[in-house]
């Protein structure tokens, strides 16, 4: 299945730094989520269904991902 992103609403976090290593985020219509590198806007993107970014949210939130 092929997702819509031209017309998507990107979002940068605030806690970004003024460098380009960041991620965005779009809330898209369907309720998918898609997130793409800052650096290439153009480039792919993956998208992710409400429930597998639910799981995502709250692995980082529960500290999961951080590192040691």
């Amino acid at each position: 299945m092929t997702v819509e992103l031209s017309l998507a609403k990107w979002y940068k976090s605030s806690h970004s730094s003024g460098g380009q290593d960041c991620i965005e985020v779009a809330f898209l219509e369907s309720g998918e989520v898609g997130v793409r590198d800052s650096k290439n806007p153009s480039g792919p993107a993956l998208t992710f269904t409400p429930t597998m970014w639910g799981a995502f949210t709250a692995g980082v939130q529960a500290g999961r991902f951080d590192r040691p």
